[in-house]
């Protein structure tokens, strides 16, 4: 079962710095899905080893889906097996550990992690833990994207 609040604890964590275990991406288009990814198996998520789906060994084994924007979200929202499921949802349904991707006219470029929802006079305040310009409860209105995705993440 996912656990959201172990999620949050590893994105705490490793906000700011890398864990050794695993390559940091930085100079290969970014870390951020490979962070959001850690963080989501730091939650209890298995790995799902498919030729399509969601794991990492190292550098050089593993998933597209582990890493890439485009390819986390399309793994999430097809998986039918083991690993992470993602279901669209409205900014109000959002909650802490869930995934938002942000993108503009011609695609989308990070993905975050959801660490604090704010309810406040019927106004949803949402903040982010990411890799790619380090930030833990960082509001994501702040980010300026055009384009916003916000995911239910379930096992």
């Amino acid at each position: 079962m996912f656990d959201r609040a172990a999620a949050i604890k590893y994105a705490e964590k490793w906000a700011f710095s890398f864990n050794p275990i695993y390559y940091n991406f930085s100079n290969l288009g970014g870390d951020c899905t490979n962070f959001v990814s850690q963080c989501l198996y730091a939650g209890n998520i298995p790995m799902n080893f498919l030729i399509n789906g969601w794991y990492y060994l190292g550098l050089n084994d593993r998933a597209p889906a582990w890493t890439g924007v485009d390819e986390f979200a399309n793994f999430g929202l097809n998986n039918k097996s083991i690993g992470f499921k993602l279901f669209e949802c409205d900014k109000k349904e959002i909650e802490v550990a869930d995934v938002i991707q942000l993108g503009n006219e011609r695609r989308f470029y990070h993905t975050v992690l959801v660490n604090r929802v704010v309810k406040v006079n019927g106004e949803t305040k949402i903040y982010v833990t990411a890799h790619d310009n380090a930030v833990f409860d960082f509001p994501i209105e702040n980010y300026g994207a055009k384009i916003i995705k916000y995911y239910k993440v379930s096992e």
